[in-house]
Protein backbone atom coordinates (compact mmCIF):
# COMPACT_ATOMS: atom_id res chain seq x y z
CA UNK A 1 0.00 0.00 0.00
CA UNK A 2 0.97 3.30 -0.97
CA UNK A 3 0.71 5.84 2.34
CA UNK A 4 1.56 9.46 2.75
CA UNK A 5 4.33 8.52 5.16
CA UNK A 6 5.92 5.98 2.46
CA UNK A 7 9.19 6.54 2.11
CA UNK A 8 9.75 6.19 -2.44
CA UNK A 9 13.70 4.61 -1.51
CA UNK A 10 13.01 1.95 1.58
CA UNK A 11 9.26 1.15 1.17
CA UNK A 12 8.37 1.51 -2.27
CA UNK A 13 11.48 0.05 -3.68
CA UNK A 14 13.05 2.83 -5.92
CA UNK A 15 15.90 3.41 -6.81
CA UNK A 16 18.37 6.71 -7.69
CA UNK A 17 16.97 6.72 -11.45
CA UNK A 18 13.13 6.45 -10.22
CA UNK A 19 13.66 9.47 -7.54
CA UNK A 20 15.13 11.79 -10.55
CA UNK A 21 12.19 10.24 -12.68
CA UNK A 22 9.48 11.07 -10.15
CA UNK A 23 10.86 14.64 -9.55
CA UNK A 24 11.02 15.12 -13.71
CA UNK A 25 7.23 13.75 -13.68
CA UNK A 26 6.24 16.35 -10.71
CA UNK A 27 7.84 19.11 -12.37
CA UNK A 28 6.03 18.76 -15.69
CA UNK A 29 2.46 17.83 -14.21
CA UNK A 30 2.33 20.56 -11.27
CA UNK A 31 4.66 22.85 -13.50
CA UNK A 32 7.20 23.60 -11.32
CA UNK A 33 11.11 23.64 -10.84
CA UNK A 34 11.99 21.36 -8.10
CA UNK A 35 15.78 22.48 -7.27
CA UNK A 36 18.58 19.45 -6.88
CA UNK A 37 18.67 20.81 -3.00
CA UNK A 38 14.93 20.64 -2.97
CA UNK A 39 14.75 17.52 -4.47
CA UNK A 40 17.06 15.73 -2.20
CA UNK A 41 14.81 16.35 0.87
CA UNK A 42 11.74 15.10 -0.96
CA UNK A 43 11.93 11.31 0.51
CA UNK A 44 8.28 10.54 1.04
CA UNK A 45 5.02 10.71 -0.29
CA UNK A 46 3.88 13.25 1.91
CA UNK A 47 6.83 15.74 0.92
CA UNK A 48 6.19 15.40 -2.60
CA UNK A 49 2.41 16.59 -2.03
CA UNK A 50 3.70 19.13 0.81
CA UNK A 51 6.30 20.62 -2.02
CA UNK A 52 4.25 20.81 -5.09
CA UNK A 53 1.37 22.35 -3.16
CA UNK A 54 3.54 25.18 -1.95
CA UNK A 55 5.72 25.94 -5.09
CA UNK A 56 3.11 24.47 -7.99
CA UNK A 57 2.00 27.70 -10.42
Amino acid sequence: DIKNESSFVGDLGADSLDTVELVMALEEEFGCEIPDEDAEKITTVQQAIDYVNSHSS
